[in-house]
């Protein structure tokens, strides 16, 4: 028996840079020393930093027969001769220990002391080394699905990773074996045990895709100044350029869609509208209204609103499906924003909304306002369907809505 073969398998410890594994093991062995001989005094631990071989040497030096006065420090000639026949007396006298001289209690509890050390300065290295690339783009394979996670292995460390349901996006589907991508979000301790949480639902995992796809953003000729985002459905990006040459947005978008196109693929078709950024304020909420075009803004920066007037057949395209574009553009510009018909006065043949409160209950007027519609006829206007998505009234409220709006136009 010797520590090589008892030992061998803390050699490779693939999370433990050598020196740190060094200083593990001689402290390891040293400790078995000290519990053995009383010290540690004349004792050489060497380990071997090319293979991980580790030898045990106790080194005293050689005295005369009968003038020993210390046994850890001296040796007499006659013992020393028995080990080499060179020595001579006034040297030191190098001999190499084995393990069974420790006894075999010894050595389980020096091998247990080691495997613990071994794990919690892994623990500790797992937990810094995540801990420095949080926010990272990672790549991983799927390892085993659960109820509320999905465990992913780390394609370059082999380490675990956590991909929680609540950081998947709307429509994400993975099989044991697959490669999922995420940036890493926080490494969490639980149980003393360090869980490194990835998401594919932050805005940074947008960011880090368009790193990958956009040579002039990982450059820095291309900022990302801000990014919102409804996981899966739509995200809203502005950018900046300090070099007048270039043009940001287009970059990003790539030609004919080049570059964007794997993006919107990776987010499970995730519309992404990229906006040029710009100090200001209407300019900017303006274009994060994007596709829609806006007629006039008006801004109040005291209470941070901005009423916005566009034609009638572009309030859908600015509110978007779900109230998804109007509630983004308030994201990324700071504003809330609030969205209105531009028209001066009714049609000669229009009628406004708040003449039917005594048939129409007052939270429907409202929720029909909120999308844009304040007249009979701008009502009449949209699709029953349409009316259904956009306000979340019941499919019967908007039928009894439509009767009502309609029997005003009957001759």
């Amino acid at each position: 028996m010797n520590l090589v073969e008892t030992f061998s398998e803390f050699k490779g410890s693939k999370n433990i840079d050598r020196p740190t594994m060094v200083r593990v093991l001689e402290d390891v062995f040293r400790t078995l020393i000290r519990k053995k001989y009383g010290s540690d005094e004349n004792y050489d631990v060497i380990v071997n930093t090319t293979n991980g071989d580790l030898e045990m040497w106790r080194v005293r030096e050689i005295a005369p027969d009968g003038e020993v006065t210390d046994d850890r420090s001296q040796i007499s000639i006659s013992e020393a001769l028995s080990i080499d026949e060179d020595y001579e007396v006034g040297e030191e006298c190098y001999e190499q220990l084995t393990l069974e001289e420790f006894g075999r209690r010894s050595i389980m509890a020096a091998r247990q002391t080691l495997i613990s050390r071994i794990m919690e300065l892994e623990k500790d290295e797992i937990f810094k080394r995540y801990s420095d690339r949080v926010g990272d783009l990672i790549l991983g394979e799927v390892h085993q699905i659960l109820k509320r996670e999905i465990l992913i292995v780390d394609d370059v460390t082999g380490n675990e990773l956590i991909l929680p349901r609540s950081e998947m996006i709307k429509g994400d589907f993975f099989r044991k074996g697959d490669m999922v991508k995420g940036v890493i979000s926080r490494v969490d301790m639980k149980n003393n045990n360090p869980v490194v949480i990835m998401s594919r639902t932050d805005s940074v995992f947008l960011e880090k895709l368009l790193e990958q796809e956009v040579p002039e953003i990982e450059d820095g000729l291309i900022t990302v100044k801000k990014i919102v985002r409804i996981p899966g459905e739509r995200a809203k990006v502005a950018v900046e350029s300090y070099d007048d040459r270039i043009d940001p947005v287009g970059a990003c978008v790539g030609m004919k869609g080049s570059r964007i196109h794997g993006i919107v693929r990776e987010l499970k078709n995730e519309n992404i509208d990229i906006v040029n950024f710009t100090n200001n304020s209407i300019l900017f909420i303006q274009r994060s209204l994007t596709p829609a075009k806006v007629t006039n803004i008006e801004l109040n920066n005291e209470t941070m609103t901005a009423a916005v007037f566009l034609k009638p057949d572009q309030v859908s395209l600015a509110i978007g499906k779900g109230g998804s574009n109007i509630k983004l553009a308030g994201k990324l510009t700071g504003y809330e924003i609030d969205v209105y018909r531009d028209s001066d006065e009714l049609e000669v043949d229009d009628v406004d909304l708040d003449e039917f409160s005594d048939e129409i209950e007052s939270w429907v007027i409202d929720s029909l306002k909120s999308i844009g519609c304040d007249s009979a006829r701008s009502v009449l206007n949209l699709s029953k369907e349409e009316l259904t998505r956009r306000t979340d009234l019941e499919e019967e409220t908007v039928d009894d809505v439509l009767k009502i709006l309609a029997s005003e136009f009957e001759e």
